[in-house]
């Protein structure tokens, strides 16, 4: 699948909790990033605390500064949510405000790094958790390199009009950097406005609609047993399916040859 990226505009709209759903649902090998510039919740929140010493992208970002050691030290700095499988692997986000200066200059190499996870022995899926849009710094390279990216909103106008934004930013950068068509796609999250009519007002397609669960969210942010049979974990493994045909789609498109001409876009 390469990288699937996950953004949000404002606010708090389960952009985690969703990446978090997914990584425990799928049943592809991969690996969850938590790239979100103001910092990660999973450590403290769903594994609650329990590892000892410091762990994650901060880290990593502070060595590869010092020594470039990327490639030998990406895989020390992982947690194995589905331990000793490791088929569930977490990198943890900043959890030290300092550590973000370092983490920021990195995101092309970081954005490179995990493009190759897939073509590895074993190969990953990545799942990135890039937070919110309108932050200090945002990872900006690994949104232009991922196969798939997820817009997380609500259906709520409130949410909506920022997600709209949203959109036009994102098309104007990809644009800009003559990224690929067709990435982009709203995930929605809880009731409020179809998705037809949110469809046809972003000028975007929607991928899925994640129920509110607020019982299976609280689990996912503090910590505790999740039911698979939950309906925010069924949803969320079955977006696994629309995401894997869409990517699909997308590599006939870009392995077409020129000489045929190029299919519309997805």
């Amino acid at each position: 699948m390469a990288i699937i990226a996950l953004v949000s505009a404002k606010g708090s709209p389960g952009v985690t909790t969703t990446a978090l759903a997914c990584a425990l649902s799928w049943h592809r090998r991969l690996v969850l990033v938590e790239a979100d510039p103001a910092g990660g919740s999973i450590l403290a929140g769903y594994l609650g605390g329990a590892l000892d010493g410091p762990r994650g992208i901060g880290e990593l970002a502070v060595g590869e500064l010092r020594d470039g050691n990327l490639e030998t030290a990406f895989w020390s700095q992982l947690v194995d949510l589905d331990a000793p499988k490791r088929e569930r692997l977490l990198l943890p986000g900043v959890v030290d405000p300092a550590q973000a200066g370092s983490v920021t200059p990195l995101w092309q190499r970081f954005a490179d790094f995990l493009t190759g996870l897939e073509r590895g022995e074993p190969g990953y899926d990545v799942l990135v958790d890039c937070g919110r849009l309108q932050v200090a710094g945002p990872p900006w390279p690994i949104l232009r390199a991922a196969s798939v990216v997820l817009l997380v909103s609500r259906a709520q106008l409130p949410d909506l009009s920022g997600t709209r934004a949203m959109v036009r930013a994102i098309e104007r950068d990809f644009t800009e950097h003559r990224v690929s068509p067709g990435t982009p796609r709203l995930l929605l999250v809880g009731d409020g406005h179809g998705r037809g009519e949110i469809s046809k007002v972003l000028r975007l397609p929607v991928i899925a609609r994640l129920p509110h669960d607020p019982r299976t969210a609280e689990v996912l942010g503090l910590g505790g047993t999740v039911r698979a049979g939950r309906p925010l974990m069924r949803a969320a493994g079955a977006l696994e399916v629309p995401i894997g045909s869409l990517l699909e789609r997308r590599r006939a498109r870009l392995a077409w040859p020129v000489s045929q001409g190029v299919p519309d876009a997805l």
